[in-house]
């Protein structure tokens, strides 16, 4: 391709991200609807369902476990070379096909970090200590923990996701941990509260109602997995966000960059882990 053609094509794209984030940012608030929320809910219900049998299988742990073995075996080995790999995953029916979600989209990413140089329990308190200022992970700008219960926690956070335009929430989230066999424990969060926020950082802040929003985020749930290897632990994390869904006449682009933004935000997530943990846990 002649560099005048790569230029045009360049120019094009830039145009086509302008025109789409433009349109984005412009939609106006769209609310939440029940049978968007009944597809979402028969998600999540057969994802956990699998997610269940797979923890307590003894055949494996992880997710990647489970996949075919050839590609179990390059996803640990991508893992624990030091990479993240990210996979688009898709929970259907348990006659294999898709689940329709009128009025919304659901992202369903997967993936796994290694963290050398800490042990499980060290892992499970630096996740778990979310009123650290010194400990943040990626994208969240506050979090506290609201109530504690054993191993369930009732937690806030402040979400900041951006790509196409930045978008800020008031979170809330109810996590529980569980320990299994030695050397492997897992968690599961539930968002409660999702509320975009209007001039986030300024002394005009205040909430949208809940449902009632541009539909950026209506919910999300992310699924963990800590797994104690040698030299430090392995941790998975699948995620589940549902947002509305998009006009056609700006889906074309509009669909790959939301999209995006799951899945840059899981990598930055697993990616702090990684950076900060070591340092603040280290082995003994």
């Amino acid at each position: 391709m002649s560099r005048f053609r790569m230029r045009s094509k360049g120019l094009y794209l830039c145009i086509c991200a302008s025109v789409t984030a433009g349109s984005v940012a412009q939609l106006q608030a769209e609310e939440l609807r029940s049978e968007t929320i009944h597809a979402w809910d028969k998600y999540v219900l057969l994802t956990e369902k699998r997610i269940g049998k797979e923890l307590y299988s003894g055949k494996g742990f992880l997710a990647q476990d489970f996949q075919e073995p050839a590609a179990a075996q390059a996803d640990r080995a991508l893992v624990l070379s030091g990479r993240i790999p990210l996979r688009k995953m898709n929970t259907k029916t348990p006659a294999g096909k898709d689940i329709q979600v009128p009025g919304g989209m659901i992202y369903h990413w997967r993936g796994s970090v290694f963290i050398p140089g800490v042990t499980l329990d060290s892992v499970l308190e630096g996740v778990q200590n979310l009123d650290d200022k010194d400990f943040k992970q990626a994208d969240v700008l506050e979090s506290r923990v609201l109530k504690r219960d054993g191993d369930s926690f009732h937690i806030f956070l402040k979400l900041a996701r951006s790509r196409i335009i930045t978008v800020t929430y008031n979170t809330e989230h109810i996590a529980l941990y569980r320990r299994h066999a030695r050397g492997r424990a897992s968690s599961r969060s539930i968002s409660t509260k999702i509320a975009e926020l209007i001039s986030a950082g300024t002394p005009d802040e205040r909430e949208k109602p809940p449902g009632r929003d541009r539909g950026f985020l209506w919910r999300l749930n992310s699924y963990w997995r800590y797994q104690a290897v040698e030299g430090g632990v392995v941790v998975e994390c699948e995620a589940l966000t549902l947002s509305r869904s998009i006009p056609a006449l700006v889906s074309l682009f509009a669909r790959p960059l939301i999209e995006g933004v799951a899945k840059e935000s899981m990598n930055r997530t697993l990616a702090s882990l990684r950076e900060r943990l070591p340092a603040r846990f280290p082995i003994q």
